[in-house]
């Protein structure tokens, strides 16, 4: 399996047979940016940061909600949350996705906006590979996050949702969050490969560098 970050909460994620796209966004005029192309597109809500399915190229099929799918040998769960901490007053739902792919348990949070109950990470499930938005702005602050990732005990934890240059948004740095895990360095990627056999024995934090264009 391969994933790439495409900026903002948007990944594509390689299998061995079929591509999936999370939360597309809409990129920034002054950009040419190729269209990525996937057969499957999961939108963890419609704001227009996460729902560009329109530059989606492939004709994907399209997840956008709580429920449980099988597409092409792909299980796919959502779970039904809040994008605040008012049940959804502000902001509306967000949708958390588990997809299991390869072997591989993948959770991608979306803005979530509150913390998880013990009903929510049991409905959620096991997660290999956890997507975790650390911008702080529209979505949980940098505390809720650390004891997110903490209550769904990944393995690997990819930040996303934060500051920088491909997507001009009012977040938090990603260095917030490094700092209050305690990570001194963090070495960014262009790319994680991984198997199902080839996951960490304990919990590592992996920031990829944005490859959209």
């Amino acid at each position: 399996m391969e994933i790439v970050w495409l900026g903002h909460s948007c990944f594509l994620i390689k299998g061995k047979e079929r591509a999936i796209i999370t939360d597309p966004y809409r990129p920034d005029p002054s950009c040419s940016w190729p269209e990525p192309g996937a057969d499957i597109v999961t939108i963890s809500h419609f704001h227009p940061g996460h729902s560009y399915i329109e530059g989606v190229a492939g004709n994907p099929k399209q997840v956008d909600g709580p429920g449980e799918y099988e597409i092409e040998g792909i299980f796919i769960t959502g779970t039904s949350t809040f994008h605040d901490n008012e049940k959804g007053k502000l902001r509306g739902n967000n949708t958390v996705y588990l997809v299991e792919m390869d072997g591989v348990a993948l959770c991608h949070l979306g803005d979530l906006g509150h913390g998880l109950t013990s009903q929510l990470i049991e409905e959620i499930g096991a997660v290999d590979i956890l997507f975790l938005p650390v911008g702080e702005v529209n979505a949980i602050n940098i505390d809720t996050a650390i004891e997110t990732l903490r209550q769904l005990e990944a393995r690997i934890v990819v930040p996303m949702h934060y500051k920088t240059d491909v997507l001009p948004r009012d977040l938090a740095p990603l260095s917030k969050f490094l700092t209050k895990m305690g990570v001194s360095e963090a070495e960014s990627r262009p790319k994680l490969s991984i198997t199902a056999s080839s996951m960490p024995p304990s919990a590592q934090v992996v920031v990829l560098d944005c490859k959209r264009g």
